[in-house]
């Protein structure tokens, strides 16, 4: 029966057998020429047996004692070529090597036993056996080695690292925009060097990372000094204050030739008074109508209570934020804002609430947001008033700290960081000890920063969100969208997706993970390391596998498109390994935009750089005594508010209905 080589295997198999028994036939004449004594006496001889053995002497086929066995052994190693027997995962090479080995050994080295002083049959008889088992050795060692799997599937690859590498951009590409790291990647087991270029930061940066990952050290780090190195303003929220604030600030020193105009630097932080500027998030010259100021409000009670997020649109969270909206207004207004400050509104909200809505009803563009409150209290629904006030209230009442109303209460800087005239780089520093009170504020100041350099005309700018869930920023995707062609670039650090879903819901979070066109991920899992992995897509990869039965072994090759990054290689990332995706600009294309490599960092010179760094220096020299001056003045500023507009109230005999009494 034909093959589907075209072969007759039966008539093959037959030649096999037939080339075996010429080397037994051959192997049993030598025993038979030079054991000839011992035949004799077993009578195994004849005139016949005699004549064919003197025919074949003549052919020189025993002129030397080892060429008969030569020979033999040659048609038994033709007759093994062709040996098909049933493949076992467990015999080696190996040990079929050792078996021929030891058998050829005691094949062609026993001619000693020959001249043993015994009797002739005793010493051809042992002659014999040993050579046999020589034979025999060798042919079980070759029969053996036809049964080893030699294919080996990826023995030393048993994570399939080699298959699931790929080829990655291996050119620096530079711009004035620009973000350039780089990097050493795994190609088929080399090691080649790459850049990851981030050509276009304006359409938004993701750098995720587990705590440890390296998002920092690696990434933010020369997202911060590569900016400043091409002039750009900019922002930096520094959640654990003062590890990324000195990195900016002593880069700034180095490079404040950079700029046409040189920036300036500011910092904002609360726990030192003496090392902090000071800046009124609600300056009026930003408050230009009545929806920045509800903008605000919803910022600063969103922060302050973190799951109303999810909530927006219930009766009991957009009360307060009306609430809240209507007294900064109230203030916006009064003598042109002069006391229109974050310390002047909690300080207001906390006033006796027939005084309150009474001086509340004397601005008439808020008239119709506190009309609800005002009807609640002339008809005595004091549960349904505290409902829709007293959260606003408590909230609010967190932020009556001494620290925090010196910093909120100051004018030393303007949030316009991409200001032509006046560039700056400011440094906003939270505590994770006080992150629920510090985040609703830095929340706040961001919010007014963002919608003062989202404009058409200014600056190149840099925001940098270290932790970004721990703020609250409405309409975050909303500013990944638009600020690209006012030149904002906007770098987002988070530890995972579901810590962003967590603080900003599942559809706000869905948005911003989709939106940014530049990830940088470290090791995250769950769903966020399933995401990533269909995000950087497929790549053809190769298959092998073989199959044991009974009489043959299948072998089979295919390539099949499986994931170019699969979420347990994100996973089991280590610290300073990355994946991700670039985004390229129409001008300067980037065909391989998917990485998955190691960013170079120059720990030597980064560390001798660290050493030579300047504390930010002390801004003012400052006192108990002027915190708390500051303080009782804001309470003192509130009362006086008060009372003359009490008392304007009630000398005016065309206003005085507007009064409200218990």
């Amino acid at each position: 029966m034909a093959s589907n080589t075209g072969e007759n295997d039966q008539a093959l198999r037959r030649i096999l057998d037939m080339t075996r028994l010429i080397s037994l036939a051959l192997l049993g004449l030598h025993f038979y020429y030079f054991c000839y004594t011992a035949f004799v006496q077993w009578k195994l001889v004849s005139t016949f047996s005699d004549r064919i053995l003197e025919n074949i002497f003549r052919t020189g086929l025993f002129t030397t004692f080892n060429r008969t066995k030569l020979i033999a052994l040659a048609f038994l190693a033709i007759s093994l070529l062709g040996a098909k027997g049933k493949k076992e995962e467990k015999l080696s090479t190996k040990t079929s090597l050792i078996y021929i080995l030891i058998g050829v050994t005691i094949y062609f080295f026993n001619r000693w036993i020959l001249s043993l002083p015994a009797q002739p049959v005793f010493v051809s008889t042992i002659y014999i056996a040993v050579s046999a088992i020589g034979f025999m050795l060798i042919l079980s060692g070759g029969t053996m080695l036809s049964r080893v799997i030699r294919l080996k599937i990826n023995g030393q690859d048993i994570f399939n690292k080699e298959n699931e590498t790929f080829p990655q951009h291996e050119h620096l590409i530079d711009n004035e925009y620009s973000i350039n790291l780089p990097a050493r990647y795994n190609l088929k087991g080399k090691i080649r060097k790459s850049w990851i270029n981030f050509i276009n930061p304006f359409r938004g940066l993701l750098v995720l990372g587990s705590p440890g990952s390296g998002k920092s050290y690696f990434v933010i780090r020369h997202v911060i000094t590569q900016h400043i190195w091409k002039g750009f303003s900019m922002f930096v929220y520094d959640f654990k204050y003062d590890d990324l604030s000195k990195i900016t600030y002593n880069t700034w020193l180095k490079n404040k030739d950079k700029y046409k105009v040189p920036p300036q630097f500011y910092v904002i932080n609360f726990d030192d008074l003496s090392r902090t500027h000071r800046c009124n998030p609600l300056d009026p010259a930003g408050l230009i109508d009545i929806t920045d100021a509800a903008e605000a409000a919803r910022t600063i009670l969103m922060g302050l209570n973190r799951e109303w997020i999810k909530r927006q649109g219930d009766f009991f969270v957009e009360s307060p934020i009306n609430f809240l909206t209507a007294i900064i207004w109230f203030l916006r207004k009064y003598q042109d804002g002069a006391f229109c400050t974050l310390p002047h509104v909690v300080e207001l909200m906390q006033i006796e609430q027939d005084k309150l809505f009474t001086i509340l009803r004397t601005e008439p563009e808020i008239q119709a947001m506190i009309s609800p409150f005002v009807s609640a209290f002339i008809n005595d629904a004091t549960q349904q008033l505290e409902g829709q006030i007293a959260s606003a209230q408590i909230s609010m009442a967190r932020l009556a700290s001494h620290s925090l109303y010196y910093v909120l209460s100051g004018n030393d800087f303007t949030l316009d960081i991409n200001n032509p005239d006046e560039p700056k780089i400011v440094c906003m520093g939270n505590n994770p000890q006080k992150l629920l009170t510090y985040g609703a504020v830095l929340s706040l100041y961001i919010t007014r920063l963002i919608k003062l350099v989202n404009k058409k005309g200014k600056l190149k700018s840099s925001l940098i969100f270290d932790e970004f869930p721990t703020i609250y920023l409405n309409h975050m995707d909303s500013l990944i969208a638009t600020a690209r062609s006012n030149k904002v670039s906007t770098t987002l650090g988070i530890q995972d997706f579901s810590q962003l879903r967590k603080d900003y819901g599942k559809e706000q979070a869905d948005v911003i993970m989709n939106i940014t066109g530049n990830i940088i991920s470290g090791q995250v899992s769950g769903d966020t390391a399933k995401q990533l992995s269909e995000r950087f897509g497929k790549i053809m990869q190769d298959r092998t596998s073989f199959s044991i039965n009974r009489t043959d072994t299948s072998i089979s090759r295919s390539k099949q498109l499986d994931s170019a990054i699969p979420p347990s290689k994100i996973s089991s990332l280590s610290s300073g390994q990355f994946v991700g995706m670039v985004a390229d600009n129409p001008d300067q294309r980037i065909e391989l935009k998917a990485f998955q490599c190691e960013i170079l960092n120059d720990h030597v010179a980064l560390k001798k750089e660290e050493g030579g760094y300047q504390n930010i220096p002390m801004i003012r020299k400052i006192d108990d005594g002027i915190v708390q001056r500051n303080y009782h003045q804001i309470i003192q500023d509130v009362q006086d508010i008060v009372q003359t507009e009490m008392e304007r109230l009630l000398n005016d005999p065309e206003m005085m209905h507007l009064i409200l009494s218990k």
